[in-house]
């Protein structure tokens, strides 16, 4: 029996994955594919590919190299069903109103966001519609290729026609909606970048910023409209609610989740490259690849009605029912409809609670998880009488010696 050496590599794990990805289309293993690439380095004598170490610096900056990880390696590039945004939308009706819509991360003919605003354009009432595109979009020129077009650009909409801009075959009138005076379809100087220099001029510009931003730069994207204090409507994963950037802004009441999605999966397009490896992906009835995400939610600071609804509660305390922390002067809720109508002391409820708060019932304090040691302000912790623990792992709240899950502490408010 002819016995082969073993030898061990070291490969980046996203790497590795990414790779195996490939290789499982053209249908060789991973051992067979770097075997091939050993025989053409001892065939050619040298690496059997070109390696440059000059980079074209004053083409792309910093930042741009995180974005194409975004949509590239971390695979993000997910493009929103028409529906989830109309059942949204028309929940701001009001608010949207003589408004000018910013839709900053939606290539302008891809996006669903583009195509709603633009087909309720009179009945929203809004006064300017305004959507950019990545360069790197993988979906770009997909459904409406643009002459002389490629690269990032900007479609600017401030007037739609009378005739119905939806033809019989589905698509849109682009032609007749960007030959009307005061709409224009413009290249931009860099590749679309929504942290760019003239991407943040148009953010300035704009009264309402509507879209999806890449997940993997949640933190970036709404920190900027922080800091530019903009009224937005945007998606995410409810996780984002967790991460101390974000967290305050529930706290504090600069933020909430929107009116339509707040449990279930979400499906949404994806490039044509994308691995369809989960049961929950597949084809559409055009041959559009899809996937369902869980945990998405609407991101908002447009005030609804709904949040404003309390909470329906009937349960008791109980001290067998709703255990202390020993390490917060707080007991522990683990489903929010199971908040005790007579306690008006600290609770641990779910991140799910932020589903159903109400800022009129309850007050948010902190979020009790690894990160509160170094998250949470000082004097929050000595109100909440945080006590270390040995295996709270920097803040999760312990019962009987164990950790429990991240918890919101929540206090209820006088009535």
């Amino acid at each position: 029996m002819t016995t082969k050496p073993t030898t061990t590599i070291r490969i980046d794990p996203d790497v590795k994955r990414l790779a195996g990805e490939v290789f499982d289309e053209i249908g060789i293993s991973m051992s067979a594919a770097i075997n091939t690439f050993l025989k053409a380095v001892v065939r050619e004598g040298a690496m059997p590919f070109e390696i440059k170490t000059e980079r074209q610096k004053s083409k792309m900056k910093s930042g741009n190299v995180t974005l194409n990880r975004a949509f590239i390696v971390k695979k993000d590039e997910f493009y929103t069903q028409y529906d989830d945004v109309a059942r949204e939308m028309v929940k701001h009706r009001e608010q949207l109103k003589d408004k000018s819509i910013l839709c900053n991360c939606d290539d302008p003919f891809e996006s669903a966001f583009f195509r709603f605003f633009a087909l309720n354009f009179e009945k929203l009432g809004i006064s300017k519609l305004v959507s950019t595109c990545f360069s790197g979009s993988t979906f770009a020129g997909r459904e409406y290729p643009l002459e002389q077009m490629t690269g990032a650009y900007k479609a600017v909409v401030t007037k739609v026609p009378n005739d119905p801009l939806l033809r019989p075959d589905g698509s849109l009138d682009l032609e007749t909606l960007f030959s009307m005076q005061g709409n224009s379809l413009e290249r931009l100087k860099g590749d679309g970048d929504f942290r760019s220099d003239e991407c943040e001029a148009l953010l300035r510009e704009a009264e309402i910023i509507a879209t999806n931003p890449p997940f993997s730069l949640f933190r970036e994207y709404i920190t900027q409209l922080k800091r530019h204090e903009k009224r937005y409507i945007i998606l995410g994963n409810m996780n984002a609610a967790t991460y101390k950037e974000v967290f305050p802004l529930f706290r504090d009441n600069k933020v909430w989740y929107g009116e339509t999605i707040r449990s279930g999966d979400r499906k949404f397009y994806v490039p044509d490259d994308y691995p369809l490896n989960a049961a929950n992906c597949g084809l559409d009835e055009k041959g559009r690849r899809f996937i369902r995400v869980k945990g998405v939610r609407w991101f908002t600071n447009l005030d609804t009605k709904r949040r404003h609804e309390p909470i329906s509660l009937t349960c008791r305390y109980t001290p067998e029912d709703y255990p202390a922390y020993e390490n917060y002067d707080a007991i522990e809720v683990g489903r929010t409809q199971n908040i005790p109508i007579d306690y008006n002391g600290l609770m641990g409820v779910p991140i799910t609670f932020l589903d159903k708060y109400s800022p009129d019932q309850f007050e948010i304090v902190m979020l009790a998880n690894g990160n509160a040691r170094t998250n949470v302000p000082p004097e929050t912790l000595e109100k909440v009488k945080y006590r270390p623990h040995p295996e709270d792992r920097g803040g999760v709240g312990i019962i009987n010696g164990k950790r429990s899950y991240a918890r919101i502490l929540i206090r209820r408010k006088s009535s």
